[in-house]
């Protein structure tokens, strides 16, 4: 019954991923690359607004926009416009009205004096509680203001106890609270509310009010796909030979264990489906490159189980007691190390925005649904093939006694090797700063640039204009990054490029012309702000840093030991450090993919750092003064025993990834190839840094306990 019911929802989500192929997004919410969207045009109603007005707007718009899609894009246009892009979805007039006119917002007194502005409102949430009292749910919409409008706020609250505060939108009173306490912390409620939707519509209008400026809606148009149905469609004919490799690779290596990870693993892919599915994530092409990448991290909690198996068997220990025991055993270093990461991407999702959250979100449904399948499913399937007949340990295999590796005698070679390559990297960054240039090659995502909407005599496909046009732009402006999209129901094209000067301007139009037959008229060109704006990434940068900073405290909380905890993030910091090296000699585009490159290195490499720690925990247990055994061949001893798992593990990720790169579209080459390098910087560091930097921290800083080295 069960295995019938593996099978059905792995039918069903095969069915789902076969209508995504086809172009059908009615069962997955797509991106702007892969379905298009919308795009709304806000004006500043205030005739010369300033550079910190219309950035902190935008800003906000962002933030705002997360709620429909974190892929959602909202950027600066000209000098007074804000365009927003929203994928997934076609009524504009539905996210208009949902969205709300960003109008003026006032928090005044009974007397009509203005206490606060829009812009003291950090947030504003619809909440529903049940009352202790009566059992009756209530509605109501809580507000937390900036950290300068709380003093301000306790003052008015002191001074109106008992009166109302009236808060006004564009003129007109949208709620009339009474005080009826003094608000200190800038946390308040208003309260009476008939349903949940009216205080969901309360909390959105506070919300739009907040902002900087007051907009106005210029114009709103249908996007197509900035990519074409064969990206998609290359995407995941990767993501399916990826998927078979592994497989075929973990039952070769693994035999009976590894055809059970292969089951569990197709389920994993069913179910993930399923999340994207019910909870509408948007899927973007990373979003698809994120999920090809946890699949290969789904096989890590199997390869460690599995490993400790054929020590049970290699120990004398039964089949059936060698599985129990293997699981029982693994069950510290994939708790850790899931929760580890699990514990990043819970910070990540609160603290980040727009790529960053994206990000979070499938890693932690990754964490989830990969512990899942491996603790609970392959455990179930295994048990089964042994229920079935397969007893001997033939089908499981036993593993062989290794000679313990000198790792920690290399050490300064490792380092060495390390420190020159991080050096290298930073050297480069300032060489490409003194000759003129950026520091790295920072695409439109971070830079900004020119956005020109070209109006041809006949409606090209995207396959066509990325074969016909892209081309041309290319060559003229000498941009290897150029973006498109297609506006729907029209021959106008959307033409991303980076900032162009007056004289490239006029040859683009030239060009345009000469190769289109489109004369100047027909072309409409406008600078744009980059995508990922400075607060977004100074999101991102306190996001990483809190989440470091919660991981080291939980490898500290769970391994009793700072050296642990201080060695892991180092670690990586390291793999860090070495892809942005990569990018800085690759000259490989810096936009949204490099930010989710980075933030998936940082997922991915604890992992096997915990699993090296664990063993080396283990063996502390046993090792006392008097223990002819040395600490430093408990370091080597561990490593040594974890190998297999380290190469293991990394190779079916890389494999996932590499056909990934092999297939994809430009775009996503360019997101695979430096996750390789941190791939395989990743099981590097694990193996050859994390346990020398313990061991060194243990030396220089022995603690209490004194052991022989």
């Amino acid at each position: 019954m069960i295995l019938l019911v593996l099978a059905g929802a792995s039918w069903y989500a095969g069915t789902i991923i076969s209508d995504v192929a086809a172009g059908d997004s009615s069962g997955i919410r797509l991106g702007l690359d892969l379905k298009g969207g919308v795009s709304i045009t806000y004006e500043a109603v205030e005739e010369n607004p300033s550079a910190e007005d219309m950035a902190d707007t935008v800003y906000k718009l962002q933030r705002r926009v997360d709620s429909y899609s974190t892929e959602a894009q909202v950027y600066q246009e000209g000098d007074n416009r804000i365009n927003i892009e929203i994928p997934g979805v076609n009524d504009a007039n539905a996210i208009l009205e949902e969205l709300g006119q960003p109008g003026s917002l006032e928090i005044q007194n009974a007397d009509g004096e203005v206490i606060l502005t829009g812009a003291d409102v950090e947030d504003a949430q619809p909440v529903s509680t049940t009352n202790q009292q009566t059992g009756k749910r209530e509605y109501m919409v809580s507000l937390n203001l900036t950290d300068e409008a709380t003093e301000i706020f306790k003052e008015a609250t002191t001074e109106n106890l008992g009166k109302t505060l009236p808060i006004v939108y564009d003129g007109e009173v949208i709620s009339n609270p009474t005080v009826n306490q003094v608000i200190e912390d800038g946390n308040a409620v208003i309260q009476g509310m008939e349903s949940y939707a009216e205080a969901e519509a309360l909390a959105t209008q506070i919300r739009v009010g907040s902002l900087s400026l007051e907009l106005t809606e210029l114009h709103s148009k249908s996007l197509g796909a900035q990519l074409g149905e064969e990206a998609l469609a290359t995407s995941l004919l990767a993501a399916a030979i990826g998927i078979i490799a592994v497989i075929l690779f973990m039952i070769v290596m693994y035999r009976i264990p590894g055809l059970a990870a292969g089951i569990a693993l197709i389920l994993y892919c069913a179910l993930t489906v399923f999340v994207l599915w019910i909870f509408e994530i948007t899927l973007t092409l990373p979003g698809i490159a994120g999920i090809i990448l946890s699949i290969g991290m789904a096989v890590d909690a199997n390869v460690i189980i599995f490993a400790r198996i054929r020590e049970e068997i290699a120990a004398g220990k039964s089949v059936e007691s060698a599985i129990k025991a293997g699981f029982h055993k693994a069950m510290s270093a994939i708790l850790d190390g899931n929760i580890t990461t699990l514990i990043a991407a819970v910070v990540l999702g609160i603290r980040g925005s727009g790529t960053v959250k994206g990000f979070a979100y499938t890693l932690g449904i990754g964490i989830v649904l990969s512990m899942f399948t491996a603790l609970a499913v392959t455990r179930w399937i295994m048990k089964s093939f042994y229920a079935i007949g397969f007893q001997n340990q033939k089908f499981y295999g036993m593993q062989k006694e290794r000679r313990t590796i000198n790792f920690l005698g290399k050490r300064g070679v490792f380092i060495g090797i390390s420190l020159a390559v991080i050096a290298a990297g930073f050297v480069g960054m300032g060489i490409h700063k003194a000759t003129g240039g950026n520091a790295l090659n920072y695409s439109l995502d971070f830079m900004g640039g020119s956005s020109t909407t070209v109006t041809f005599n006949e409606d090209y496909t995207i396959e066509e204009i990325s074969e016909t046009i892209v081309p041309v732009v290319e060559e003229v402006t000498g941009d290897g990054n150029v973006q498109t999209q297609k506006i729907n129901d029209s021959n106008d094209v959307v033409i991303k490029t980076r900032a162009l000067d007056l004289e490239e301007r006029e040859a683009f139009n030239a060009a345009m012309l000469e190769n289109f037959g489109v004369e100047e008229n027909a072309i409409v060109s406008e600078n744009i702000s980059g995508t990922v704006s400075a607060e977004m990434r100074s999101d991102a940068v306190w996001a990483v840093a809190l989440a470091t900073v919660f991981m080291l405290i939980y490898i500290w909380f769970r391994f009793k030991d700072i050296r642990f905890a201080a060695s892991g993030v180092l670690a990586l910091v390291h793999d860090v450090l070495v892809v942005l090296a990569f990018y800085v000699f690759a000259w490989i585009s810096v936009g949204n993919t490099f930010i989710a490159c980075m933030l998936t290195i940082v997922g991915y490499s604890i992992n096997a750092t915990i699993v090296i720690f664990d063993r080396i925990r283990e063996h502390l247990k046993t090792l006392t003064d008097q223990s002819k055994e040395s600490l430093k061949e408990v370091v080597n001893r561990s490593i040594t025993q974890t190998l297999s798992r380290s190469i293991n593990t990394s190779l079916t990720t890389f494999i996932t990834i590499f056909f990934l790169w092999l297939l994809g579209v430009t775009s996503i080459k360019e997101f695979a190839l430096p996750l390789m390098v941190g791939i395989v910087c990743g099981a590097y560091s694990s193996v050859c840094l994390t346990g020398a930097m313990w061991y060194m921290f243990r030396v220089r800083f022995p603690g209490r306990k004194k052991t022989a080295e």
